[in-house]
């Protein structure tokens, strides 16, 4: 079972990664978000910032599909993604070794090649 505190940790130990202030979870690499929390619309109540769910950049809509299908207990989308490569992650039913792997796959996904490169 991960956490908000697993992000937060895998996230900062990637090269040049910057925690926006938020109300949960929010980390850029040059600028580009990667994985932060999700902010939840009800309609008709105030938005709430889920530390329980993690948006993860994914690249784009054929990964999406790959993951909202082949692993619907960890993975969904909502209407107001549509169209976007992002996909929400539910923590409490992920080990660390594997949001390891999703983090990290997003943040090579949007960090510029030069840094990339320092990851190894």
């Amino acid at each position: 079972m991960a956490t908000a505190d697993d992000v937060r940790s895998l996230a900062l130990s990637l090269p040049h990664v910057v925690e926006i202030d938020s109300d949960g979870f929010d980390f850029r690499v040059a600028n580009r978000g990667f994985v932060w929390s999700y902010p939840e619309r009800i309609p008709g109540k105030p938005r709430v910032i889920r530390t329980d769910v993690a948006v993860l950049y994914v690249g784009d809509e054929a990964e999406k599909q790959a993951l909202l299908l082949g692993e619907p207990d960890l993975f969904f989308t909502v209407p107001g993604y549509d169209g976007l490569p992002l996909v929400m992650l539910r923590l409490p039913r992920v080990d660390v070794a594997r949001l390891t792997e999703l983090v990290t796959d997003a943040w090579r996904m949007r960090a510029p090649e030069e840094i990339e490169a320092e990851l190894g």
